[in-house]
């Protein structure tokens, strides 16, 4: 193939490279608008396993490369005058400009043409387009090809709020990659550096908008920029210089980050590699690994004998979701530092632990591989901070609301089970949720119970009222016998979500026969052909208030130990906290404080006909998942602080299930960010669910400070003694069984220990 490669930087060279070890007959030529040896970064970061791929696809260059890194096992964090330090990390780097050097080496060893300062105009990049079998758009975060062919390549460009500034400095930090933290009377500033040569490091200064307007940083030119970044740092610096070399850059050369997507990455015969099709963050470290990996990716595909547009599209399809994964991972990175505000007041133990899983790449065993000496004394910390001298991981603290008492903090999530009849629990409820309590779970959820007929989802919904007491005392009286659980009452009133099929017979569906009236904030039906809900008037309210305070006093006459009120996923309270679902135009609709009007109406009757002994949360919706239209996460931390301020002990943080419109974006403990801002943001206490199924993801959402209960749903379903067995996963022998199970329990750790010596 004929070859024109736009961009010399690592991506396009590696490609080349790549391309010419496949076949030395490609005619591969690599136009760059710069020198040769001009580059406008420090250093590159690349990790163990990026290096193994390296020396996979090329051992010369990889030799190369590696024969020219400064190595470092340590991440230190530096917060004012704390410091912490943690090992394993394995990463090493290199100057660009000598990683440039090695590459341009090993490329034109190999017969690739490398033309430098070369301008390529629109009317260039389209002579090449005609004059070549592929033109592969290397040209960065800035590309032109990109930008020339937008229509084509339908790029997203996020421009992130923080500013950064990428200089060097010869105080080499050679013992470990270092985060610096500084409180200046602006707020805070920070600084990523790591040694890349026997005596330079990189030195990457941010800030937020805030801070960098009030130092003035968007006012100065690059030295007295420079000057006062030093002054900043200077006690880290032990008197050296900072430097740039940007100096071609007008203006302070600090920057914001442009995070970029794009819908397609080829058309025709145009190919985007590197940053031109999707960035990472620097603080990640990524940005040259997922181009050079791409490249070798790339390669692949055009040498693997399929016609040029199957190989572009097999390239995309693949590559494309490894590259998401990254991304991803750099997207969490970037908002945590943009957020980063909310964690400097953590204990510097739990800040540092927040730090190193910010990507949420690297996880609570992943930090015990890397250092268990370390994450040890974290788990210590954090079983001393609940009250407890045991080393056990996190999920095993204990925690106390009011009165209550968890001997962990694993919780089993509310699970519609629609096996009650006309409103009454049944055996299948007393097997369910006492089996589940048998299974080592500090907290137990029922199901939503519903404060009356009317305000079933559907005829297998059950109730609590009077008529339910003794079958949920029935309940409460075994777990609190036979295990060490606690139990919760979530109590709610489905509103215009209400008499529709079961789950398995059409969920959300309106019945084929008895649909009942039904309540909600106004009159919106939840889809075309549900029954269309009354706009709830004042005598309403009253009635439901009448209900909820009915059914709370039912729950304390059950002995349950906790109750929660139901205010999200569309529900009716959550139906008057939501402008897509409240059209209202009285002291019931419009700004925030009236939509809350009536739930909080309700959480405060709850509340005072609620022992005061016995904690009692609220389950919201911190995300509509419908874009301006509906509650975004800014928006959920002052409903959940208006709850706080109401008397609620713990805010549990869900999303959406709002409207059928929404557009959610699902994935790993996606909904762990919202509880994250809530949590930190107003200083209560929160649950949280959401695509959260081992114990590793329980550990590391406790550990960083993410939330305080993790709720598994899922899980649950599958293993009613999910807690007991994630204690032998984890090799934690102190958990206890029920007596009559012990037997299972030796098995169980031996099993688990055999399985351990083999695989070691």
């Amino acid at each position: 193939m004929k070859i024109a490669i736009l961009g010399g930087g690592p991506s396009g060279l590696y490609f080349a490279i790549s391309m010419k070890l496949r076949d030395p007959n490609h005619d591969l030529t690599i136009y760059e608008r710069n020198r040769f040896d001009d580059t406008f970064g420090w250093g590159v970061v690349l990790s163990d396993e990026t290096m193994s791929n390296f020396e996979d696809n090329d051992p010369i260059s990889e030799k190369m490369i590696r024969d020219n890194f400064a190595y470092w096992d340590d991440v230190k964090t530096v917060r004012g005058d704390e410091a912490m330090t943690s090992g394993g990390h394995g990463f090493c780097g290199i100057g660009r400009k000598k990683l440039l050097l090695v590459l341009q080496e090993r490329a034109r060893a190999l017969g690739v043409t490398l033309q430098y300062e070369t301008d390529l105009t629109d009317e260039k990049i389209a002579e090449l387009k005609e004059a070549n079998d592929l033109v592969v758009a290397a040209d960065g975060l800035n590309s032109k090809t990109r930008t020339i062919y937008a229509d084509k390549f339908k790029p997203d460009i996020d421009m992130r709020r923080n500013h950064f500034v990428w200089l060097g400095t010869h105080q080499k930090f050679d013992d470990a990659f270092t985060f610096i933290f500084e409180k200046t009377e602006h707020g805070w500033i920070w600084a990523h550096a790591y040694q890349f040569d026997d005596d330079t490091a990189t030195f990457i200064v941010e800030c937020g908008p805030e801070v960098f307007k009030a130092f003035g940083f968007d006012r100065l030119n690059q030295q007295d920029s420079i000057a006062l970044c030093e002054k900043i740092f200077a006690k880290h610096l032990g008197g050296h210089a900072l430097m740039t070399n940007a100096n071609h850059i007008r203006g302070s050369a600090w920057i914001q980050f442009p995070r970029v997507t794009c819908e397609n990455w080829y058309f025709e015969n145009v190919v985007l590699l590197g940053d031109a099709s999707a960035t990472a963050h620097f603080s990640i470290g990524s940005g040259s690994k997922l181009g050079m990996e791409s490249a070798i990716a790339l390669a692949d595909e055009l040498n693997s004998g399929a016609p040029l547009r199957d190989a572009l599209q097999t390239y995309q399809d693949e590559r494309k979701l490894q590259v998401l994964r990254v991304t991803s991972a750099a997207r969490n990175s970037t908002e945590w530092f943009e957020e980063v505000d909310r964690y400097l007041t953590l204990d510097m133990m739990q800040f540092n632990y927040s730090l190193l899983t910010r990507s949420q790449r690297i996880s609570h065993e992943n930090l015990r591989l890397r250092d268990p000496e370390w994450l040890a004394s974290a788990e210590a910390w954090f079983q001393k901070k609940a009250g407890s001298n045991s080393n056990r991981s996190p999920m095993f603290a204990p925690f106390k609301l009011r009165e209550m008492e968890l001997t962990n903090r694993v919780v089993v999530s509310p699970m519609a089970q629609y096996k009650a009849a006309d409103g009454m629990p049944t055996d299948w409820h007393f097997v369910h949720y006492a089996e589940r309590a048998k299974g080592g779970a500090g907290l137990v959820f029922t199901e939503m119970l519903c404060v009356s007929m009317e305000g079933r989802i559907t005829p297998g919904c059950p109730c609590i009222g009077p008529d339910q007491v003794p079958a949920w005392s029935r309940l409460t009286g075994f777990v609190h016998a036979e295990t060490p659980a606690k139990i919760c009452a979530q109590i709610g009133h489905a509103g215009r979500k209400g008499s529709t099929r079961l789950a398995w017979d059409g969920i959300d569906q309106p019945l084929t026969e008895g649909n009942w009236d039904l309540l909600s904030a106004s009159a919106l039906p939840l889809m075309e052909g549900n029954v269309v809900p009354k706009e709830m008037d004042r005598a309403d309210m009253d009635r439901v208030k009448d209900q909820f305070v009915t059914a709370v006093k039912a729950a304390a006459q059950a002995d349950f130990d906790m109750i929660e009120m139901h205010a999200a996923h569309g529900y009716l309270l959550a139906s008057f906290i939501s402008p897509v679902t409240n059209k209202r135009s009285d002291e019931y609709g419009g700004s925030l404080e009236n939509r809350m009007r009536f739930p909080l109406e309700i959480f405060h009757a709850m509340r005072a006909h609620w022992p005061e002994a016995k904690p009692m949360s609220v389950r919201i919706s911190a995300h509509d998942w419908m874009g301006e239209e509906g509650v975004h996460p800014e928006e959920a931390v002052v409903i959940a602080q208006m709850f706080k301020e109401a008397g609620a002990d713990a805010i549990n943080v869900s999303s959406g299930q709002t409207d059928k419109k929404e557009q959610p974006v699902y994935g790993r403990m996606f909904q762990v960010p919202f509880s994250d801002r809530v949590r930190n943001d107003i200083h209560a206490p929160t649950l949280v669910a959401g695509n959260i199924y081992e114990p590793d993801h329980v550990n590391s959402i406790l550990m960083a400070g993410r939330a305080d209960l993790v709720l598994l749903a899922r899980p649950h379903l599958a293993d009613p003694y999910w807690t007991l067995h994630a204690a032998v996963e984890l090799g934690d022998t102190e958990q206890p069984w029920p007596a009559p199970y012990e037997g299972g329990r030796r098995q169980a750790n031996t099993l688990a220990e055999r399985t351990k010596a083999m695989a070691s």
